[in-house]
């Protein structure tokens, strides 16, 4: 347990207190008087709306439930929509509007590319993320199933050349698209010069030739007499063609050519949030202490990797020189620019309590805390800039409606006061992945329209919570049934078209969701451009890896010309029939499914339910590559929990399945889960004893309980789970 400190009406954790008075405050322009005296200010204020607009789901929430409840076997679309709004739950449609947001990077509003994804708690990780600005294609090729394995082209040992040729084909089948020549092919190529502002290229045939658009050359390093590589620029991506005849790739290159270097994940939300399993103050202050490190460029870890000992840090500026002018260089960030995701404002802290014992909102917290560690990069205290426009970025996630954005911008304003920010300084980026928020998205966005950079689609949120909302409506259709739902079409086409009414095009970021099976590139790299196709200029990749894979799909599409497509073709009355469209519960038309497809079902949800929590509870891993029931490795976070828990909640509850068959499907699993960590040293069976496992209760209790946890969030009981664990093993320490 936590020492606390008393500052006026609030205590602070001692190992926060210190944190905060000692590293995040020094150079920040703040004062340790001031800091405390305006937090505390910010409390009183701010917790008793906070509580109100929990209140208003609760209430909304119960509303729908009594609808539904009433109306079962009579339903009818437009009374429901009627009674929506009635209560609120759809608001009033807001007139036409532009976003204005100042100061935002090129990263969000001139460039499209991939976004990374990564549990700040995790140093090393963090750190990969960040750097994953730039990524080695021959690698991603070379590690991936991308590139087949036939042929003699196995992964196997050190270097295969078969394989290598291969990887070497798609570099050269990639060039010719994304930065043709002119009458020839990059296949053809066996030497790459520069003459003045002009690159020459030397064939196989005893020709020249040079690249078709003379503007994609933007650069180069090394010198004319012997070029080190060769920056183009494709869609706004840039792509480094290195060179070096003696590299081992280089040397069975006929033009030299050691790699290709693409510019990979633009930015990267560093995940304070869904990611992260946090549940106290020390859990926090590692959470804050690495983003400080990362704001002051100081973070490093250090780790084994095969043999070596390696010590990670984050990389500097890429340095090159104007072609027709080596005496005239310019740089290139060498980092992904950092969004910084806080929790939502559903979760209570024991970091900071009030002085009767009550816990505070970490939302609360989180905005101030990061908004002051990030201030430290606009001040210049670190060597390597984050924003170079002079903006924090801060996403939200988990708002429910128009007032709760309008909640966050409200407490935005007081943060920068606070810390002696400028007005708007604070960007936002809005996730939309709550029903009550797709549905009134417009009316969400126009409440931050002069600090919003990034609005997204989550199916897994999403999907959660149309099925907590609707939970009285009936028994819901499959899981994967979802994918292609009416409800769900409409959502991700709807969040595209508000956006881009609402001015995203060239200021702000539209985003789609995570490509969720790391292992599965070539997979991937098939289907992911339909982000693009849909009008998205980013999109979420769950490794660096991936994210220099997606960004091929950016070199084939100029997600530009996509939007404006698309806003050609926007009219009211379509907008209006996606809104009808998304209040279509997905509930099964007849419930003829076999005993097997239900045994199915449920054991593909308990399976992917153990499998996180296991390590949620028991390793404190809010996010990690867990085996599902076919032992296909996946992303899971707590937004692919809760879908899977209020899955089975909802067939609980119209009786599509008994308490028994999952108790004993959950027991089942556990043994499956169990053997799938079988080589792990540090982990704890859960089958050993169900009763005793904190691990297989915290699951049971996600089932059991879901119908009456907060909009189907899993964080109350994970962390409360959590916690448990952790007093175990202090208790046990102790004896």
């Amino acid at each position: 347990m936590s020492n606390y400190v008393s500052i006026g009406k609030i205590q602070v954790a001692e190992v926060l207190y210190n944190f905060i008075n000692k590293e995040a405050l020094p150079e920040s322009g703040v004062s340790e008087t001031s800091f405390w005296k305006d937090y505390e200010k910010l409390l009183h204020d701010f917790m008793p709306k906070n509580k109100a607009l929990l209140g208003k789901r609760e209430t909304l929430q119960q509303e729908i439930k009594e609808w539904h409840q009433e109306n079962q076997g009579s339903f009818d679309s437009d009374n429901y929509k009627q009674f929506l709004q009635n209560i609120g739950y759809l608001e009033t449609t807001v007139g036409d509007f532009k976003i204005t947001t100042n100061n935002v990077d090129d990263e969000i509003t001139a460039q499209a590319g991939p976004q990374l994804v990564v549990p700040v708690n995790n140093a090393r990780y963090a750190l990969n993320a960040a750097n994953a600005r730039w990524g080695s294609l021959y690698d991603a090729l070379y590690g991936t199933d991308v590139i087949s394995e036939e042929d003699g082209a196995t992964k196997e040992g050190d270097y295969n050349p078969i394989r290598g040729d291969k990887v070497i084909q798609f570099g050269r089948e990639f060039l010719d698209e994304a930065v043709p020549l002119l009458n020839a092919s990059h296949k053809s190529a066996i030497a790459y010069k520069l003459k003045g502002k002009e690159i020459s290229v030397e064939l196989e045939n005893g020709n020249t030739t040079t690249i078709m658009d003379p503007d994609q050359l933007r650069g180069f390093t090394g010198n004319h007499d012997q070029i080190e590589s060769i920056l183009f620029v494709n869609n706004g991506l840039h792509i480094e063609v290195q060179f070096d005849p003696s590299h081992p790739v280089g040397k069975t290159d006929k033009a030299g050519v050691k790699d290709i270097v693409l510019e990979s994940a633009l930015t990267t939300i560093m995940d304070c949030e869904d990611s992260v399993a946090a549940v106290d103050a020390e859990d926090k202050t590692i959470v804050y202490s690495n983003l400080l490190g990362l704001m002051k460029g100081n973070l490093t870890e250090t780790f084994s990797k095969g043999k070596s000992t390696v010590t990670r840090t984050l990389t500097e500026d890429r340095e090159y020189k104007a072609p027709g002018n080596g005496n005239y260089s310019f740089t290139l960030p060498g980092r992904s620019l950092q969004f910084i995701r806080n929790v939502g404002h559903l979760m209570t802290t024991n970091a900071v309590l009030t002085a009767e014992g009550e816990e505070t909102p970490e939302g609360i917290m989180d905005a101030v805390v990061t908004s002051l560690i990030a201030k430290h990069d606009l001040l210049g205290n670190s060597p390597l800039k984050n924003s170079r426009k002079g903006s924090i970025y801060l996403v939200k996630p988990k708002m429910h409606g128009s007032e709760e954005v309008a909640f966050s911008n409200e407490l935005f304003n007081r943060v920068e006061d606070m810390l002696g920010l400028d007005r708007h300084t604070i960007k936002i980026g809005v996730m939309d992945e709550e029903r009550r928020t797709s549905m009134n998205l417009k009316a969400c966005i126009n409440e931050v329209k002069k600090r919003v950079v990034f609005i997204n689609t989550g199916f897994l949120d999403r999907t959660g919570d149309e099925i907590h909302t609707s939970m009285d409506a009936g028994p819901m259709i499959r899981k994967n049934e979802m994918k292609s739902s009416s409800w769900l079409l409409a959502y991700e086409e709807a969040n595209v078209a508000v956006g881009l009414q609402s001015g995203f095009k060239g200021s702000a970021q539209i985003g789609k969701g995570m490509w969720a099976m790391p292992d599965l590139m070539a997979s991937m790299l098939e289907q992911k451009i339909g982000h693009l196709t849909a009008g998205a200029n980013t999109a979420w990749v769950p490794s660096p890896t991936a994210a220099t894979l997606h960004a091929l799909h950016y070199h084939k599409l100029e997600v530009t010309k996509v939007q404006n497509d698309i806003e050609e073709a926007l009219s009211s009355t379509r907008q209006e029939e996606l809104v009808n469209h998304m209040l279509e519960v997905p509930l099964a038309a007849e419930i003829n499914w076999t005993e097997a497809e239900i045994q199915n079902e449920l054991d593909n949800n308990a399976q992917g339910i153990l499998g996180y929590v296991v390590r949620w509870i028991n390793h404190g891993v809010g996010c990690s590559k867990v085996p599902d029931i076919n032992n296909v490795a996946l992303m899971e976070d707590r937004a692919t929990l809760r879908i899977s828990s209020q899955h089975i909640a909802n067939w609980l509850r119209h009786g599509i399945c008994t308490r028994d068959q999952v108790v004993e499907t959950m027991e089942r699993m556990a043994k499956v889960v169990d053997n799938q960590n079988a080589s792990d040293p540090d982990y704890d069976p859960m089958s050993s004893d169900y009763m005793a496992s904190i691990a297989f209760q915290a699951a049971c209790d996600l089932v059991f309980e879901g119908t009456n946890q907060p909009s189907g969030y899993t964080e109350p009981i994970l962390h409360r789970r959590r916690l448990e664990l952790k007093e175990r093993q202090v208790k046990g320490a102790r004896v």
